[in-house]
């Protein structure tokens, strides 16, 4: 199975239990940071990898968004 680069707004409103506006709001304050940090975003997407070790303090090997 390929694993997934990036989370949809939705995908992240259903994983964590919450509204889609207020999932959307989270995808875009992920996507600041990253952009603070030079990384290049895409509108209502956000890393997996960043995701994952916001919510979960996930890194390395570790998956949750597969």
């Amino acid at each position: 199975m390929k694993e997934k680069v990036f989370i949809k707004a939705d995908e992240v409103a259903e994983t964590l239990g919450i509204s889609k506006p207020y999932a959307y709001k989270l995808v875009k304050t992920m996507n600041d940071e990253l952009k603070e940090k030079g990384f290049i975003t895409i509108s209502g997407k956000v890393s997996c990898r960043y995701f994952e070790e916001k919510f979960y303090g996930l890194g390395g090997d570790e998956r949750a968004c597969i």
